[in-house]
């Protein structure tokens, strides 16, 4: 079964954004070098989580006597990365993802897969003229300040949806929200 690899060794640009409304937001993770663009649906807690463990390695990184990757504390003011989307074109739907860390480059290293269908049928396009079904995925690299700053904004892509609900922490809609608290 071969695989197609979306690989970007350097990416000039990795970000989490969003279409949509608060409610209705689809999550893309996009990675643009030159003029390659991936676009990958993801969920919101797969985006959270991925800010999460990001942030996680590199505060540990930090720990390493000397700093000798030199992992920044903070988001480092000239990687901020505030600009919408380029134009989407959804290669997959996230389903799989790894993080690591690749000590020769000093690289945050993310794979991500497609949510596989095991009921795939012999009439689904991504099979190829053998039959055997094609599949891809997403390898990115990311120097350390990148990483801070892509762990940074996605946060932020995150946070920004719909209110909590102080009582149930629920989201609440925009056309409104009824919390039922529970009988006393």
């Amino acid at each position: 079964m071969p695989t197609r690899v979306h690989e970007f060794a350097w990416p000039d640009r990795v970000v989490v954004g969003t279409i949509g409304l608060p409610g209705a937001r689809t999550f893309y993770l996009q990675v643009r070098a030159g003029t390659q663009v991936v676009s990958i649906a993801l969920e919101k807690q797969q985006s959270a989580l991925l800010a999460e463990k990001i942030d996680e390695i590199l505060d540990q990184l930090i720990t390493v006597e000397g700093n000798p990757f030199s992992v920044p504390t903070s988001t480092p003011i000239e990687l901020v990365d505030n600009d919408q989307l380029d134009a989407v074109q959804e290669q997959f739907r996230t389903g799989v993802m790894s993080l690591g860390w690749d000590p020769t480059t000093a690289q945050v290293v993310l794979e991500a897969y497609p949510i596989t269908d095991v009921d795939a049928d012999e009439s689904d396009p991504s099979l190829d003229e053998d039959g055997a079904d094609e599949t891809e995925m997403l390898l990115v690299r990311m120097p350390v300040g990148t990483a801070r700053a892509f762990a940074k904004r996605t946060r932020e892509i995150v946070a920004a949806g719909r209110p909590t609900c102080p009582l149930c922490g629920y989201p609440i809609d925009p056309d409104g929200h009824v919390c039922t608290l529970p009988e006393v």
